[in-house]
């Protein structure tokens, strides 16, 4: 994507950025998300959004993690190991299905410290601040890296690809640090 006007500046694909009376100049694909009212922002596990609870029935249940419906973007080519940065040039892509949903937590919330998707992902914040951590074994006591997520802000992937749409991932899970909004974006092979 290229923003500016005076001064053009690239947002590499599968970054974010934070405009605020900027202007996007050119892209090939794009989400656009504004926050209208951050007043009451938690209401919107009333407006249909889903405690996380409720899909995974060992999930703790004192955790106000709610997740908004998944939208199914489109197709898009890459190679998974250029998307996991194990690789610069696209010597193998492949076709995967674009699927992005929102998550909101209130401030001091614990998400959950999980290590298996059958997708490649990222994540962008949207609104407040969290982290997006490691951990060497399902244990928060054993953290190795805490990735600080201001608004705007998308992290690289955390996984590897470990043989055709294989990949591993390690111990991980946002933290809210604020009431936050994040997007997922999962790349189904």
């Amino acid at each position: 994507m290229i923003t500016g006007d005076e001064h053009p500046a690239i947002v590499p694909a599968w970054k974010s950025t934070w405009l605020k009376g900027g202007r996007i100049k050119s892209a090939e694909r794009i989400a656009v998300i504004k926050v209208v009212n951050p007043t009451n922002l938690g209401g919107c596990m009333f407006r249909g959004w889903d405690w996380l609870g409720n899909r995974i029935k060992s999930f703790p249940r004192d955790t106000p993690l709610f997740i908004s419906a998944q939208d199914t973007i489109g197709t898009v080519w890459t190679d998974p190991y250029v998307f996991t940065n194990e690789r610069r040039s696209d010597e193998a892509p492949q076709e995967f299905t674009l699927k992005l949903n929102l998550w909101w937590a209130p401030g001091d919330t614990d998400c959950f410290i999980h290590h298996k998707h059958p997708f490649l992902e990222t994540h962008a914040q949207i609104h407040g601040c969290g982290r997006m951590q490691k951990f060497r074994q399902n244990d928060a006591a054993t953290i190795y890296e805490d990735v600080v997520m201001p608004i705007g802000y998308s992290h690289d992937p955390f996984c590897r690809v470990t043989g055709r749409n294989e990949w591993t991932y390690p111990w991980h899970r946002y933290y809210a640090d604020t009431d936050s909004v994040w997007l997922a974006v999962e790349l189904h092979p």
